[in-house]
């Protein structure tokens, strides 16, 4: 099948989404999301923060939509065409959407773990909402306990329902969900239990603001002062295919990796994660390369940089300042001493 995004046309399988389509184009092209996770099944529609036009939904059926669409849960149809970042309907859309997320979200970016590689910071930034019109009360929570690992801020929760979804597919006994509805809702155990299966901390992986977070890295330092590295370790459990953030020597962190998207790529267990933070345990590779836009990649060297090539005479880069400045003036052509003995010197 064939779909257009943008003006782009690309080439994808039955079954792929509009949302995997835009990202097979790259660039501006890709909405934000973030309850989308393409690792976890039944996983998106709930955020709204990926909408687009849709200007011709097929061949057969040529009309347009005549509402914007999720991308993350709207299929490709052959000869669909797609308007996501020229569209001005879809980029007001998603203005309010991230607004709308924005209403109850305390301003704790400046004290929280996540600031740095939080999703719903990427979103605000790139959409603009620089000023709030919401002087009403924000909803807040109360403290809940649920585990020696994990940290739970409800009042940072934008209610994505991956934490849910994780632990529905990953693990053997979901023991938290949410509870209660409307403006009530929120991330619970319900009944005070503690989260505490093996694969349990991969829930502050695929959080996309500060609401879970690692209990044995809170306020130790901020991510981008942080080095990261990718490594592993022989464990019976996972992958055990980890990214360290350090310190000096010191191992302050241990997550998944993840790929250009956010999103993790192999899930890693309980005790790689939180029981092994010295260099000895583990095999580092070299550095992390961050895909995508990132103060993570402040003073990472991965990317690889190109020569830079100055369109001026080669004379004009040796030899004396008075000399680069006379072959550089476009002006003051060349007598014809000058020409002789540059052809000489470049026969020598």
């Amino acid at each position: 099948m064939k779909i257009t995004i943008d003006g782009h046309t690309v080439e994808v399988e039955p079954g792929t989404t509009v949302l995997e389509a835009c990202r097979m184009v790259g660039g501006d092209s890709v909405p934000p999301t973030m309850c989308y996770y393409s690792k976890l099944k039944d996983c998106g529609g709930k955020c709204r923060c990926c909408l687009v036009e849709v200007t011709k939904g097929s061949e057969r059926d040529p009309r347009p939509m005549p509402k914007l669409q999720p991308s993350c849960v709207t299929a490709a149809q052959d000869g669909m065409e797609v308007k996501s970042a020229t569209s001005e309907r879809a980029k007001t859309s998603r203005r309010a959407v991230s607004e709308f997320l924005l209403i109850n979200h305390p301003l704790d970016c400046p004290v929280c773990d996540q600031a740095g590689e939080c999703d719903l910071q990427d979103l605000a930034y790139g959409n603009e909402n620089f000023r709030s019109r919401f002087v009403e009360e924000k909803r807040t929570f109360e403290p809940e306990n649920i585990g020696p690992y994990i940290q739970l801020h409800m009042n940072r929760c934008i209610l994505c329902y991956r934490c849910v979804k994780l632990a529905d597919q990953l693990t053997p006994e979901r023991v938290h969900g949410v509870v209660g509805r409307g403006d009530h809702a929120q991330i619970s155990t319900y009944i005070e239990r503690a989260i505490d299966n093996d694969f349990s901390g991969n829930v502050i992986d695929v959080c996309p603001v500060g609401a879970l977070t690692d209990k044995t890295f809170r306020f130790k330092s901020r991510v981008w002062f942080t080095k990261k590295f990718n490594a592993h370790r022989h464990c019976t459990k996972c992958s055990g295919k980890v990214t360290l953030w350090m310190f000096g020597d010191s191992i302050l962190r241990v997550s998944a990796r993840k790929d250009q998207w956010k999103e993790v790529e192999e899930f890693i267990c309980n005790e790689c994660r939180f029981e092994h933070k010295e260099t000895e345990d583990w095999v580092i590779e070299g550095p992390h390369k961050f895909q995508k836009y990132s103060v993570n990649n402040v003073n990472n060297y991965t990317e690889p940089m190109e020569k830079v090539k100055i369109n001026i005479d080669e004379l004009a880069l040796e030899g004396r300042k008075q000399d680069q400045k006379k072959i550089s003036m476009v002006n003051t052509p060349y007598d014809a001493n000058e020409l002789e003995a540059i052809k000489k010197t470049k026969e020598e």
